[in-house]
């Protein structure tokens, strides 16, 4: 991952924008950008112009020598910051050969000629969903005065925006950049683009038919009410396409891996990359990978479930595999640098995102760079654990829909904020564009966890498993969902939540509305992070940033309707559902 910051509207400041300004202007924002170097260790840049500057941070995975930012049109006049990666750029450099005249060999490139092609028509929907990839850009078309910010579909890649007292405007990859800049900040919508300075706010481009339940209740099934396979194209359709997002995704010139946590996701990606590792997949050459095999890398305490899953699958698929043990007191340690990094308080996201940075420390010291993961299946499919207690079809797929309009907020920002801490980029095959679309026009039935002739009930992401079950191991592959924070090992949760009670006291619980009274804590967990978030991060705008939602085993909060006996709870960890979770409570 890469980070980026740029100000626009310079001229919009009380002050007349003269060479002195600008030199201070242009200080300050690389002073923002220094902030995000951890994303982007390889290089910095730098554009300033009359009422624009863009400083960039490079992580080089593609074209590492000729592919630094902020990139610069073939005419000289359109200036490009980019966060991200687009998967289908051999496809459009083939689509402008002769008409655009390349630079470099940056996958992010194709970006210039596309914007060329539509900034007559101002159709930026249209030039967006040409885009396969994920990715938030700042473009400055110097020559019209305009601007062009947008973030991809999911908003897997980070984006804020902020203005400052004099209504200059800012975007920044995190919210550290922002912090104690503007007065006003928030989070750039993902799915949106603002062409500025006309519009007064971002315009969605990212709109799909499988958001409505009406346009996917009739689709063909893959199985029968008994649960027989009736359509067994439906299933390969889901192979193909996620085989598509993985190969598409390998792209890269330096040494990447995958996470392997043993649970499902995880294992399938990892299969399906080791199906293609061993060749420069993106140039259709027969010339061997970086690394002629692919490493893969697990996290956990001592005898973690993860960790013996996992070792199960490597063995099984054929990675050199990685165990890295941590300890409590090791992780217990790194959550004021957690927090500051993942730049959220929420107590799944803060639970999960630590054995992640952790592990994402190690994976750095071996010289890898990229890393593929299994984020968003659940999502995609159903995965909680709570999802077993949906009343019906229409409630299952809307709640689907709920989820992946909260990814950003939840299990993309763990793993894009963990692993970039360290400088390291994640990918993840199942929220490709074109995946996405597949998977979510399923029928919501094939995903349901039905109940079956035998009495028993489907397992969670039945259709998934049955999908990829011959490139998995048997026990891998029917594996019950274990949520990452659990899986890593159960007393990394239960001693939070001892310690955190001893150290807010209850006369600090008693006051947390006065001290909080934005998304005021609900747990003595929350407070204690909320303490810390709020010493690196003290701005209202910046607490109205991460999410504050009750649920329960990372459902949304319009699921607790679900069950009465949720009602009363709030706890992220899928052992809170009894009668599910083999280890409940």
């Amino acid at each position: 991952m890469c980070g980026f910051v740029g100000a626009f509207d310079l001229k919009s400041g009380a002050r007349p924008i003269d060479d002195g300004l600008r030199d201070e202007l242009r200080k300050q924002v690389i002073d923002m950008s220094r902030k995000i170097r951890h994303r982007g260790p390889d290089w910095s840049g730098v554009y300033a112009g009359d009422n624009a500057i863009l400083s960039h941070e490079r992580l080089a995975i593609v074209d590492p020598l000729s592919g630094k930012q902020p990139l610069v049109s073939d005419c000289g006049k359109i200036i490009l910051a980019v966060n991200g990666e687009i998967y289908n750029h051999q496809h459009l450099r083939k689509y402008f050969a002769g008409s655009y005249a390349f630079k470099t060999q940056s996958d992010c490139e194709v970006i210039l000629p596309l914007y060329k092609k539509y900034r007559g028509s101002k159709n930026f929907t249209a030039m967006i969903e040409e885009l396969s990839g994920i990715f938030a850009f700042a473009l400055y078309d110097s020559e019209e005065d305009v601007y062009l910010i947008a973030r991809d579909q999911i908003g897997v890649i980070p984006l804020y925006q902020g203005w400052d007292k004099d209504g200059r405007y800012y975007v920044a990859s995190e919210l550290k950049s922002l912090e104690g800049h503007c007065t006003a900040i928030e989070e750039f919508p993902n799915g949106h683009y603002l062409a500025g300075p006309g519009d007064a706010k971002p315009v969605r481009w990212y709109n799909r038919s499988w958001e409505n339940f009406e346009s996917v209740k009739s689709s063909v099934r893959a199985c029968g009410s008994d649960g027989s396979i009736e359509n067994p194209q439906v299933i390969e359709r889901l192979r193909t396409g996620l085989e598509d997002a993985v190969k598409s995704q390998l792209m890269s010139d330096v040494p990447y891996g995958v996470l392997l946590s043993g649970g499902l996701d995880s294992s399938i990606i990892a299969a399906v990359t080791q199906k293609f590792a061993k060749k420069r997949i993106e140039t259709g050459s027969l010339k061997d990978a970086w690394w002629p095999q692919l490493h893969s890398f697990a996290v956990g305490l001592e005898g973690s479930p993860d960790l013996v899953a996992a070792k199960k699958a490597a063995d099984f698929i054929g990675t050199v595999h990685h165990e890295v043990h941590f300890t409590i007191q090791e992780a217990l340690d790194a959550l004021p640098d957690v927090i500051y990094h993942i730049e959220s308080y929420d107590i799944t996201t803060v639970r999960a995102s630590t054995p992640m940075y952790l592990l994402a420390r190690v994976i750095k010291s071996m010289g890898i760079k990229m890393v593929l993961s299994g984020e968003g299946s659940d999502e995609l499919f159903g995965g909680y654990l709570y999802f077993h207690k949906a009343p019906d079809e229409k409630e299952f797929h809307e709640e689907l829909v709920r989820k992946m309009s909260k990814l950003h907020l939840y299990d993309c920002l763990r793993a894009n904020k963990s692993l970039s801490a360290w400088g390291v980029e994640g990918r993840v095959p199942f929220l490709d564009k074109d995946f996405i679309d597949i998977a979510m026009n399923l029928n919501p039935q094939d995903k349901m966890c039905i109940p079956l002739p035998d009495g028993k009930q489907r397992i969670e992401k039945w259709i998934l498993r049955k999908a990829f079950e011959d490139i998995l191991p048997q026990e891998i592959c029917w594996r019950q969902k274990e949520q990452f924070s659990d899986g890593v090992g159960y007393s990394w949760i239960d001693t939070l939540k001892e310690m955190t009670a001893s150290k807010v006291s209850d006369a600090e619980f008693a006051q947390r509305a006065r001290r909080f009274p934005v998304n005021t804590p609900v747990t003595k967990e929350e407070y204690y992070y909320r303490e810390i978030y709020s010493g690196f991060f003290p701005s209202e705008g910046a607490a109205l940033t991460a999410p504050h939602e009750a649920g329960v085993a990372c459902s949304t909060a319009k699921a607790l309707e679900w069950d009465a006996a949720w009602k009363s709870m709030d706890e992220p960890s899928g052992r809170a559902i009894c009668g599910v979770h083999n280890s409940a409570y």
